[in-house]
């Protein structure tokens, strides 16, 4: 199921999406920050980015649209490959750990 943001219409898009790589990281959270409020006055007002820089970070970081930047489709599909080889190694792993449990007998 595609779940569905509304936006309303006096803000500005934003330019990048939740979930997207980037530069700094993948975004993980959103908040906009609409003009003449307490928050635009300290933060400028737009869109923040909460930024999770690589997967075992144990803080986040936050951007603006001008601080953040894009990744190619190239360096995205790199990040998404060597994350489903990581993935695939650790599959094979657990494989392994399981056909030792079992002395490589099946139950099937």
């Amino acid at each position: 199921m595609q779940l569905t943001i509304s936006i309303p219409k006096d803000w500005e898009n934003p330019k990048f999406t939740l979930g997207q790589r980037t530069q700094q990281g993948l975004i993980i959270g959103m908040e906009y920050k609409p003009v003449n409020t307490q928050l635009a006055y300290q933060y400028g007002h737009g869109w923040r980015y909460t930024v999770l820089p690589h997967k075992n970070a144990d803080e986040v970081r936050h951007y603006s649209d001008e601080q953040l930047q894009a990744l190619s489709v190239a360096e995205a599909q790199q990040q998404i490959i060597a994350e489903i080889e990581e993935h695939q190694q650790q599959i094979k792993a657990l494989q392994q750990q399981l056909l030792a449990t079992t002395g490589g007998a099946s139950d099937g």
